[in-house]
């Protein structure tokens, strides 16, 4: 079975790139970490060069298979997400939430609500220290 972690380069992706690391090593599974948008544009979500390697050189030292993917296709992060839990045996997806005002909820939507009712598997969201 896989750990699948959504990452961005911000508090609340940190505290889920550590969460699925605890969970991923607790279990001895296989954890998946992915960053996603759909490109083209300025995508905050996105994360640089400097990133990529930061987290992959922290995966690189855990006792467990563990590899970084991103996805810059024109695929929404949701569809690549969705794509990943079905074709990764996936125990569970672990995302992080952001405090949003209900009115910014209310304008641009959830990400986060969107994959809580999409993807097939336990979803397991944290918060930022």
């Amino acid at each position: 079975m896989t750990i699948l972690v959504a990452y961005v380069a911000r508090p609340e992706g940190r505290a889920a790139l550590d969460k699925g690391i605890e969970i991923a090593t607790r279990r001895n599974e296989r954890l998946v970490v992915v960053n996603a948008g759909p490109g083209g544009g300025p995508d905050e979500a996105i994360v640089n060069g400097y990133e990529v390697e930061r987290v992959e050189e922290r995966l690189a030292t855990l006792p467990i298979q563990a590899e970084f993917k991103q996805f810059v296709r024109g695929n929404s992060a949701i569809d690549e997400i969705v794509g990943l839990v079905e074709s990764l045996q996936v125990s569970v997806l672990v995302i992080g939430l952001r405090k949003r005002t209900a009115v910014g909820k209310l304008l641009l939507g959830s990400t986060a609500q969107e994959i809580l009712m999409t993807v097939p598997c336990p979803v397991l969201a944290v918060k930022a220290g």
